[in-house]
């Protein structure tokens, strides 16, 4: 039976979701029509712009744009703050929808999933009439809408749900590949980031036809192990695999930020957040864990990870974060960054401790109890009912000299 995946993504999510909020508590407009923006504090010139609507849009409004700059350019501009809770609930909500119909969906970032539609088929039917179905029953209950594209595969999946936006189904299957997605700027190939297209339109490869066509051997000495890999995405070739997570025994999480981080405060801060996250999980499963990963992709899509094992299976979060800090500085070479993962892996239910010659038993036992009380109570009242006074800080209590 010939593959079909499914790639569902929400349309402007962060304006969208905050937008059906909004409604949701009494506003009388949609801000989806009128000059809005998600973003930081407007008082401090570095706040940037994460969302803009369609009518910011045509004004020449962009992500990333500082507040200030956005504001110049539209002085009826509103700013709303990004609330990531509820970015997660909006997430959350819709991934819970689109498992009531498979559990095989592969959440790639906060608002857009893979789905397997292959092993339902027979019960749902024509793939193209289910997609307008899902499609607008995530607006009709939900509030907001999405795109989905469907392929024979993740990457022209991927590729068919950014053809015309919003609200909209697409097809990209093996026989539309010429047509569809050949003439298209080699730069709007799934995985292909600003400065590979640079290079590529370097070397006369202006769009995906022109890349399909290539050699290995002439594309070797730009990109060296790559280029099978860009000549194989350029004809349409991608993965089936759709990783669910039902069977994974390490605990991830990872968060695809809302534009190109480079200071590396942001991303500590980010990472630390992914600490707490996991090492909450870790807790409920009553687990330890015997190894630490931390992942990064950059702004040209380049995924990079790293492993530490510990010799101690830990569950303590500023034990944890202190590994994974250090993971980070080894992998983070200046560039901005996309994507931010941890990892806990190697997990077991009976660790056998070693301790340090140096280390005191006591205090490690005050941090690790003082470590899972302010967790559940992150987790019971909301990430900010406590805030730790400095984030870079890896211990709560430190050995005597």
């Amino acid at each position: 039976m010939k593959k079909i995946i499914f790639h569902i993504d929400v349309n402007n999510a962060f304006l969208s979701w905050t937008a059906v909020d909004l409604l949701n508590h009494g506003s009388k407009y949609d801000i989806r029509n009128s000059y809005a923006v998600i973003g930081g504090d407007e008082s401090e010139r570095r706040g940037i712009v994460l969302a803009k609507s369609n009518p910011c849009k045509k004004l020449g409004i962009k992500t990333a744009d500082t507040l200030y700059s956005a504001r110049r350019r539209c002085p009826a501009l509103r700013v709303y703050k990004g609330d990531y809770k509820l970015f997660k609930k909006m997430s959350k909500s819709m991934f819970d929808l689109i498992r009531t119909y498979t559990p095989d969906i592969e959440i790639l970032s906060i608002d857009e999933c893979f789905l397997d539609y292959t092993s339902i088929q027979k019960i749902h039917g024509d793939p193209i009439k289910f997609a307008y179905k899902l499609k607008d029953e995530i607006y009709e209950k939900l509030g907001f809408t999405v795109n989905i594209g469907i392929g024979e595969n993740k990457l022209t999946a991927k590729m068919a749900s950014d053809f015309e936006k919003p609200n909209k189904v697409h097809t990209l299957f093996k026989e539309e590949i010429k047509s569809k997605m050949y003439p298209l700027p080699v730069g709007d190939l799934f995985g292909i980031g600003k400065k590979t297209a640079e290079k590529l339109n370097k070397i006369n490869i202006m769009t995906i036809s022109d890349l399909a066509n290539q050699t290995p051997e002439k594309l070797y000495p730009y990109f060296k192990n790559m280029s099978i890999k860009m000549i194989e995405s350029a004809n349409g070739l991608g993965s089936t695999e759709i990783i669910t997570g039902r069977e994974i025994k390490g605990i991830s999480n990872s968060t695809t930020l809302p534009y190109d981080v480079k200071n590396i405060n942001e991303i500590k801060e980010t990472l630390f957040s992914l600490c707490e996250n996991v090492t909450l999980e870790l807790q409920k499963q009553r687990k330890y864990a015997y190894v630490v990963c931390v992942s990064l992709k950059d702004s040209n899509f380049k995924m990079v990870s790293h492993q530490k094992k510990l010799t101690n299976a830990t569950d303590v979060v500023s034990e944890i974060y202190k590994v994974a800090l250090s993971l980070l500085l080894e992998l983070w070479k200046n560039e901005s960054i996309r994507l931010i993962g941890v990892r806990l892996d190697k997990l077991t239910e009976h660790p056998i401790y070693q301790p340090s010659l140096f280390e005191k038993q006591e205090i490690r036992k005050e941090n690790k109890q003082l470590n899972e009380t302010i967790l559940k109570l992150k987790d019971k009242y909301g990430r900010k009912v406590i805030t730790s006074a400095n984030k870079k800080q890896v211990g709560y209590k430190k050995r005597d000299n």
